[in-house]
């Protein structure tokens, strides 16, 4: 799964087989936060550093306008936002790049674990400025 043409490819890949061991293990069926907690320890076990439920200023014209939560801040570069729909659309897609444009991040991925078999989607900011690169405006 690595391709190194995209940026964070290596990390990217480490979180989605974490995401694949915990679909695998339950399945379809419960509730987002169920996931969630199965993959934080997941990704606790694979070593990888993050943030669950971190608060992320949202901006709009250098001002700040709300808050949202991002279900894991991975390594502090990569926004990892969970669902459990039965099918991903296009809304949820565009969801996940207006909260990267929002938090200023390069790249993310949107995990459904709703459907049979786990769908994912690496997301990039193609409006990425690179203000906080390794440094996200974090409360």
């Amino acid at each position: 799964m690595i391709d190194n043409r995209y940026k964070y490819s290596e990390l990217t890949s480490k979180i989605i087989g974490c995401a694949m061991r915990v679909h695998s293990a339950l399945g379809n069926g419960f509730q987002e936060v169920i996931y969630q907690r199965a993959l934080a320890i997941e990704l606790t076990d694979n070593g990888l550093v993050f943030r669950r439920e971190q608060v992320m200023p949202v901006y709009y014209k250098n001002q700040q306008i709300g808050t949202r939560r991002v279900d894991f801040l991975v390594k502090d570069v990569i926004a990892v936002e969970l669902k459990a729909v039965i099918k991903l659309g296009d809304v949820h897609l565009a969801q996940a790049i207006n909260y990267l444009e929002a938090y200023d991040l390069e790249v993310g991925l949107l995990i459904n674990f709703g459907s049979k078999s786990l769908e994912f989607k690496r997301v990039a900011n193609k409006k990425f400025k690179q203000k906080n690169q390794g440094n996200p405006k974090i409360r």
